[in-house]
């Protein structure tokens, strides 16, 4: 019988990626962990033997916390945790169990930048329109939730990153960015190893809209046209980030398990 207060690899992949999905927790030991130096998609680590500097972090949100085999870490934690009011579940079966599909991704460790303050920090040019914000929110729904993003003069992308030790993103020459007829969406999924057929097929929409090829893909048409709206609307570019993840919340939502769907009226037609 499954304990009240676990949750299984699958329950957990199908919250990964949506604003519902609980904060993730690996407390696996640094041996374990450099044997195998991977994380669950949005997960970060913590220490387990620091119970109230992890409580500090998570400032009351629910959680799954994950070890290697889902046992006394995870289980252990977990239960300290809500003996002090906060709603934690443990991975059955820890790593071990989410590695055991290929299809579910892990992000090597060694490819997400440093934390500042606790979070990564990317800059971009100003006044986005789809890879920069496309990028955004697979940075906080699948890497780092508390993620930061800077806008300012693409002029100045460069020396604000080397100033304050920010990730450059979606400007020439810099890593994370257009390679090939890729765009810096493209090269966010390969570098964190987040090659899922869902991401895969939001990504052809976004490559298109964003490379002005969209008579390759249906819905880049579309994107392209929100997209332009937005900035229009917003003046001030966080408050379209904050927009622009409602709108990829809703395309990975389609790309995930909607594609298949259309619409017609008047309704029930055939």
């Amino acid at each position: 019988m499954a304990a009240p207060n676990e949750i299984t690899c699958s329950q957990l992949n199908r919250l990964i990626g949506t604003p519902e999905c609980l904060v993730i927790v690996d407390v696996s030991i640094d041996p374990d962990f450099e044997a195998d130096p991977f994380l669950i998609p949005g997960a970060f680590r913590h220490p387990h033997t620091d119970l109230s500097g992890l409580g500090a972090r998570l400032e009351g949100r629910p959680c799954v916390i994950v070890c290697q085999k889902g046992i006394k870490l995870s289980q252990g934690t977990a239960a300290l945790l809500r003996a002090d009011g906060i709603a934690a579940e443990y991975l059955e079966g820890g790593n071990y169990g989410w590695r055991s599909d290929a299809s579910r991704p892990r992000i090597p460790a060694a490819a997400i930048p440093g934390a500042i303050e606790g979070r990564t920090l990317w800059v971009t040019r100003h006044r986005p329109k789809i890879d920069r914000i496309a990028c955004p929110w697979l940075i906080r729904r699948f890497v780092d939730a508390r993620a930061a993003f800077l806008f300012v003069s693409p002029g100045e992308v460069i020396g604000v990153a080397e100033r304050f030790g920010a990730q450059p993103f979606d400007v020439e020459d810099v890593f994370w960015s257009h390679r090939g007829e890729a765009c810096t969406f493209d090269t966010m999924l390969d570098e964190f190893g987040l090659r899922t057929e869902a991401l895969d097929r939001l990504a052809t929409v976004v490559r298109a809209a964003d490379t002005n090829r969209n008579a390759d893909v249906a819905e880049a048409a579309g994107l392209l046209a929100i997209s332009v709206g937005l900035s229009r609307q917003y003046r001030d570019d966080l408050e379209q980030l904050e927009a622009g993840m409602i709108l990829y919340d809703a395309l990975f939502r389609w790309a995930r398990d909607g594609q298949g769907e259309g619409h017609d009226w008047p309704g029930g037609r055939a």
